[in-house]
């Protein structure tokens, strides 16, 4: 077997190979700019397992493995750097730690997102955009309509707007390129799936505060979602409203998130719907046995005591 530690760059790639038959551990450093990458990996015997650091610019490579056949694991970048205590860093030196990591089974390797989940992460990304400069269309001309903007009503309003044939020229195309978005969004909605993840010890179960360290993209439609939820739902509200008044704007919307997302985990993991996680909240409530994520049936402090 052929085990590759890979320092990945933008144009070129350090190699570490061994060979676990032989021993024997072979250096190289390959261009992007040409065939080089695909005739190395091609011309080697299988199986091979390849090890590289997450990057911005990895996933040409990741699709590169796989079409070849490839296991490629991509690694945690801050538990690979923890793992070398020595301060000298360059290429040479971390295609080796990735290597050894590979090599005692100690490689931190992360999830990676379907092919599905990416094209629908970029999907998102451009028709963000594209609402952006709707919106800013709309609020130049003094529509205000917020989220209701999207409706078939919103949309068949700011069509009728006055424009300046050139404005009104960008609108028709911004327009056009939001409902096909929306069209392949639906699409891939119905062939990716989000798998949520516990982390668990011992029988007990812990549901941890948000953090930096997950996706971007992921974080920004988890605060959506709460934000929205907060505007639609009582209890969030009142929440959001505490969490305002105590914490301020930025850590009550993420506080808000975080209840959502418990309340979705646990609808999930007991396959209920809404009406019933409610119910179930409110006889805890009654019970005395309030936990994080749960309905809350009073105002005040007190009434919300999130447990480990």
């Amino acid at each position: 077997m052929q085990i590759i530690g890979c320092d990945l760059h933008t144009r070129q790639q350090t190699v570490a190979m061994l060979d676990t038959t032989t021993g024997e551990v072979v250096q190289k450093t390959l261009r992007h700019e040409t065939s080089e990458v695909r005739e190395f990996y091609s011309a080697l015997p299988r199986p091979v397992r390849v090890g590289i650091e997450a990057t911005g610019s990895m996933q040409w490579f990741v699709n590169l493995m796989e079409e070849l056949g490839i296991e490629c694991q991509v690694g945690h970048p801050a538990e690979i750097r923890a793992a070398e205590p020595r301060k000298q860093k360059h290429d040479r030196r971390d295609a080796d730690l990735i290597l050894k990591l590979l090599a005692e089974n100690r490689f931190p390797a992360i999830w990676l997102p379907s092919k599905e989940l990416v094209d629908l992460r970029s999907l998102l990304r451009m028709r963000t955009r594209v609402q952006n400069a709707l919106q800013a269309i709309a609020l130049a001309n003094g529509l205000r309509r917020g989220p209701s903007l999207w409706s078939q009503l919103g949309q068949h309003t700011i069509a009728s707007l006055p424009l300046a044939p050139h404005a009104a020229h960008r609108r028709s195309e911004l327009q056009a390129l939001y409902m096909k978005f929306e069209t392949e969004i639906e699409k891939l909605n119905r062939r990716a799936e989000i798998i949520p993840k516990e982390y668990s010890s011992g029988g007990r179960q812990k549901l941890g505060g948000l953090s930096k360290q997950g996706n971007p993209l992921l974080r920004f439609l988890w605060g959506e979602a709460g934000a929205h939820a907060a505007r639609r739902d009582p209890e969030l509200k009142r929440f959001y409203r505490r969490k305002l008044i105590q914490k301020g704007l930025g850590k009550a919307g993420v506080a808000v998130a975080r209840k959502l997302g418990i309340r979705l985990w646990i609808m999930l993991r007991d396959q209920i719907d809404y009406n019933e996680f409610y119910r179930r909240g409110q006889m805890r409530q009654k019970n005395g046995d309030a936990c994080a994520g749960m309905p809350e049936t009073g105002n005040g402090a007190n009434s919300h005591r999130p447990v480990d």
